[in-house]
């Protein structure tokens, strides 16, 4: 326990110190001032056009706060719907952290991250399977959010040492990967894959190829690019 007397003295002099304050500020009320006041005449406002108002293309708010499933890129002519695309599009909380490889301390997870919801869209060209996946976060704790999701699944992209990457233009740590052998993981499908992962705004962008050939660098650049032209 603390002695008491010690706390008195410390009481004490806080108190001095107010009172010495208020003493200071009430002989320096009754002085004059020397000093002008800092009056400034009023500024003329400025005349002319005023920019318009940001199209709801132009705004990015608004744009991602309407129907998520719209920026995602549209099938291809000729491409089928595999079975495992999203009947209505949509990705919940559960669904999307069902996709980790410990979905519990992923839903755990992404609670805390703010995740609001995710837009999925995919496609069969018959050469090669494309999943794109688009992530919102709420961003008013966790700012930063987008980026994280993005930049952990970098991380596992990254786990593959034989891994070819590149930097996505425009999009700071975006990158997309292509991985010259199959994958020996379980969870994932089959055969050869490429994948692109960034972030913009409240969203973040994944993109997954999968093919019996090897995936061009080209093929998944050009998706990365062209889906975040419309982000």
């Amino acid at each position: 326990m603390k002695d008491p007397k010690r706390r008195m003295a410390a009481a004490a002099a806080v108190l001095g110190v107010v009172a010495g304050t208020c003493a200071g500020y009430l002989v320096q009320a009754a002085r004059e001032p020397r000093l002008p006041l800092l009056v400034q005449p009023e500024l003329p406002r400025a005349r002319g056009p005023q920019p318009q108002p940001l199209s709801a293309e132009q705004d990015r708010k608004v744009r991602n706060d309407g129907d998520l499933r719209e920026l995602l890129l549209t099938k291809p002519a000729g491409a089928t719907t595999p079975d495992w695309v999203a009947t209505q599009g949509w990705l919940y909380l559960e669904d999307y952290a069902a996709t980790w490889e410990h979905p519990e301390a992923g839903a755990t997870y992404l609670e805390e991250q703010e995740f609001l919801r995710a837009a999925v869209t995919g496609w069969d060209t018959g050469d090669h399977e494309v999943e794109i996946c688009l992530v919102q976060f709420g961003q008013k704790e966790v700012p930063a959010a987008p980026e994280d999701d993005s930049e952990s699944t970098r991380f596992w992209a990254q786990e593959d040492l034989d891994v070819e990457s590149r930097p996505i233009p425009g999009t700071g740590g975006g990158k997309a990967y292509v991985h010259p052998e199959p994958s020996s993981e379980s969870a994932v499908a089959p055969g050869l894959s490429a994948e692109a992962h960034a972030s913009r705004g409240d969203l973040s962008l994944h993109i997954w190829v999968y093919g019996d050939d090897p995936v061009p660098m080209g093929t998944i650049m050009d998706l990365a690019e062209r889906q975040m032209e419309r982000l």
